[in-house]
């Protein structure tokens, strides 16, 4: 049997083991830091406290159940020797015959690494847990000082980055404090918070048509969210953040602003381009090393486009099977064949029941794109209990205004020690 050995369970990983898994001639080892699969593009709901964690993650063990040739391994991958074929964790090495590489990508504060203390990227369940701690945590002081000007500071989100995950950030909080919070608090009035999208471009979300754009910034700025384009952040802190000469008083800061290659893809000795992916050849492999496969955020590819792949989920689940297609024509001695992108457009919503749609010249804006952005994402959510559950908590929350994860939970266990 041929060993292989996926790295990651994301999009691409996943996507990848489930048409390797039926293979009886593989044996099939997936590694991954958590024994999880994490549905990321909902991961904004679960900081904004519209669903729990749980909703969007899956056992990776539970997807694999009654496959005898498929090993799971939660372990992190530190270095991978392309000359002895082994890939090395802190509990022991691997070998392998193939290799999948599918780490993904992490924030990147662009030198300011100092940043992240204050302003939380939003890439895992636990920042998405702490991003609702903060956000929860600021109503609540709020609630309980007399400081007007403290007041205002704690009312003020801000959010560094104006692509979907921004956008969807600010609109989540603009809706949570003018119509979830507006009735749970006595001493303040949450409508009364003020939320500011920060984006060094000319526009937010760059990738999507320059009208429908537009329209998303005033759709935002409808439910009180500023947005503020062509502005870049110099500085930040626990108080606030300066753009240009500027300075903001704020106790919330979420980044959204850029990514970079993680640990493992800067440590392999190859070709990468300026985000740190790695370059990989028309059908995925490196150039180096044909028997290795590059997959999703953590690939560059660029062959047949006019510019490299972005980090989506539809492109990383396409490259998924890919490279597991090409490993099974390799054994069949069959020649491995070139990655064509299916391009299934892009979304992204802003608030309760707006979104914006965009598959090749269909344009959509509104609820009727929202209802689309939901049952997308409802499909492809795994396991009929995710799904169900998902749309019950949904509809739940269109009908009422209500949010059913409210819950702060500390990030340090010590506070609890603390306080008994």
């Amino acid at each position: 049997m041929k060993r292989v050995i996926i790295v990651g369970g994301g999009f691409a990983g996943l996507n990848a083991a489930k048409k390797l898994c039926r293979n009886p001639e593989i044996e099939l080892t997936i590694i991954d830091r958590r024994n999880y699969h994490l549905f990321q593009p909902l991961l904004y709901q679960v900081a904004m406290a519209a669903l729990n964690p749980a909703e969007i993650a899956q056992p990776i063990r539970s997807l694999f159940t009654g496959f005898r040739n498929v090993r799971v391994l939660q372990e992190e991958v530190i270095a991978v020797d392309r000359t002895a074929k082994e890939v090395q964790t802190l509990e022991g090495a691997y070998s392998y015959d193939y290799l999948i590489l599918a780490v993904g990508v992490q924030h990147s504060y662009f030198g300011h690494e100092d940043w992240e203390e204050f302003a939380p990227g939003l890439k895992t369940l636990e920042q998405a847990t702490e991003i609702r701690r903060r956000v929860l945590t600021a109503f609540e002081r709020a609630e309980k000082t007399k400081n007007i000007q403290k007041q205002k500071q704690l009312l003020t989100f801000v959010i560094i980055g104006g692509g979907p995950t921004g956008v969807e950030l600010a609109g989540a909080i603009g809706e949570m404090s003018r119509f979830t919070l507006a009735q749970d608090f006595n001493h303040i009035d949450p409508k009364l918070a003020r939320v500011i999208l920060i984006e060094a471009g000319p526009r937010i979300l760059p990738s999507f048509s320059t009208k429908w754009a537009s329209r998303v910034a005033r759709d935002l700025e409808g439910i009180g969210v500023q947005v503020w384009t062509s502005s870049m952040v110099t500085d930040l802190d626990a108080e606030g953040v300066t753009v240009g000469e500027e300075r903001v008083l704020c106790s919330t800061i979420l980044w959204a602003a850029g990514v970079q290659a993680a640990t493992l893809s800067q440590k392999l000795e190859v070709e990468r381009d300026r985000q740190g992916r790695i370059i990989v050849a028309p059908d995925l492999s490196l150039p180096e090393n044909p028997e290795i496969y590059i997959c999703g955020d953590q690939s560059s590819f660029a062959h047949g486009v006019d510019q490299p792949l972005p980090g989506l989920a539809p492109i990383a689940m396409q490259q998924g099977r890919h490279a597991a297609l090409n490993i099974q024509r390799t054994l069949k001695e069959q020649e491995t064949l070139p990655f064509k992108y299916i391009d299934k457009g892009q979304m992204a919503t802003i608030g309760r029941s707006r979104a914006i749609v965009e598959v090749g010249s269909l344009r959509l804006v509104g609820t009727f794109a929202w209802f689309l952005w939901l049952l997308i994402h409802i499909y492809y959510l795994l396991g009929f209990k995710n799904r169900f559950f998902v749309l019950i908590q949904w509809a739940w929350s269109y009908l009422s205004n209500s949010r059913g994860a409210r819950l702060i939970v500390e990030k340090d266990w010590r506070f609890y020690k603390k306080k008994t």
